[in-house]
């Protein structure tokens, strides 16, 4: 069974491609610049853990926040269940889908049929709008494909994975709950509340301190890595073409920038966006030394990827201050 004339959104990034598919149902069409601002989505995380194959590199919030500041944001009413049981999980999508309602799932990519680069990451996201008795049919990014299907046993994988940044089969549905929204207010509550928790991080590998660590820490791990091509191009595919919309998230981010200053008629928060465009191209200059490092194997274009995220962290507190002021 299938939701007829199914209308998905389409998008770049996994969970504002999964969110914004289940907005639209009901009848909240904004873009992804916007999705991701006003789910306060920016930030940074350097994470390196003994079970990890090589360090994870982040650029946004915790995974299940974005859709939580959203909904929050927009006073919009989120159901989400979680449990281990097999059984149970599927039904808790397809009631959803006999009533005509798409479900948020998050899972491990690894699993999905039509992922062609396998690597495990138990954070990514899609919307399910349907099935049948082999296959699942999801919405997903569109370097992805869009509309997609996988089998029914992949999906069930992929939803019952452990691991880094896993969840026990989560779902999640989005409905309206009577309240209705400003967006001017929630953009200047989301902008507030972004730069609020990326200058105050509690451990020092995350947000700006983050990017700070990690300008000596990629010294330390390119000096043990068993095998740099693959880990530091792994790493460079993830900042650029792993649904981020390229520049860890920097991108979206500038173009929200953009797209609230004129909404605002904001002169402080378009001088925060063309900040925010050197920034992201800074941050597409550390994807591409990484490459060249995985190509080479040599250490100078690590070093000069240290120097940029010295300079990126000063960068991105300083604009988040002005951002702090700008939207109070």
């Amino acid at each position: 069974m299938k939701i007829e004339k199914f209308n998905h959104f389409k998008g770049q990034h996994c969970e504002t491609t999964a969110t914004g598919s289940l907005l639209k149902q009901i009848g909240i069409e904004l873009s992804e610049p916007m999705l991701f601002g006003i789910g306060e989505g920016l930030g940074f995380i350097f994470w390196n853990m003994k079970t990890m194959d090589f360090p994870f590199i982040g650029g946004r919030v915790k995974t299940d926040l974005l859709t939580e500041n959203i909904c929050r944001n927009l006073n919009l009413k989120l159901d989400i269940t979680e449990t281990s049981s097999i059984k149970k999980a599927w039904t808790n999508v397809t009631k959803h889908i006999e009533n005509g309602k798409a479900v948020g799932l998050k899972l491990d990519c690894y699993h999905l049929d039509y992922f062609t680069n396998k690597f495990h990451f138990a954070g990514h996201y899609s919307a399910i709008y349907g099935y049948d008795n082999e296959f699942a049919y999801l919405v997903d990014t569109d370097q992805q494909g869009g509309k997609v299907k996988t089998t029914l046993k992949s999906l069930e994988l992929a939803r019952n994975e452990k691991g880094p940044m896993s969840s026990r089969n989560r779902t999640y549905t989005i409905s309206k709950n009577g309240k209705s929204f400003e967006l001017d207010k929630a953009i200047k509550k989301a902008i507030y509340n972004n730069a609020v928790d990326f200058l105050n991080p509690p451990i020092k590998n995350i947000s700006y301190k983050g990017i700070l660590k990690t300008s000596t820490e990629i010294k330390k791990w390119f000096n043990n890595s068993k095998d740099i091509k693959t880990e530091f191009q792994t790493s460079a595919m993830l900042m650029e073409k792993a649904g981020t919309g390229g520049s860890l998230f920097r991108n979206l981010y500038r173009d929200f920038l953009k797209e609230s200053a004129e909404l605002l008629n904001s002169e402080e928060i378009l001088e925060c966006h063309q900040e925010y465009s050197e920034i992201a191209d800074l941050w597409k200059k550390i994807s591409e030394l990484f490459y060249k490092a995985g190509e080479t194997k040599d250490i100078k274009y690590i070093n000069q990827a240290s120097e940029i995220l010295t300079d990126l962290s000063e960068r991105e507190r300083k604009t988040m201050e002005k951002l702090k002021i700008a939207s109070t």
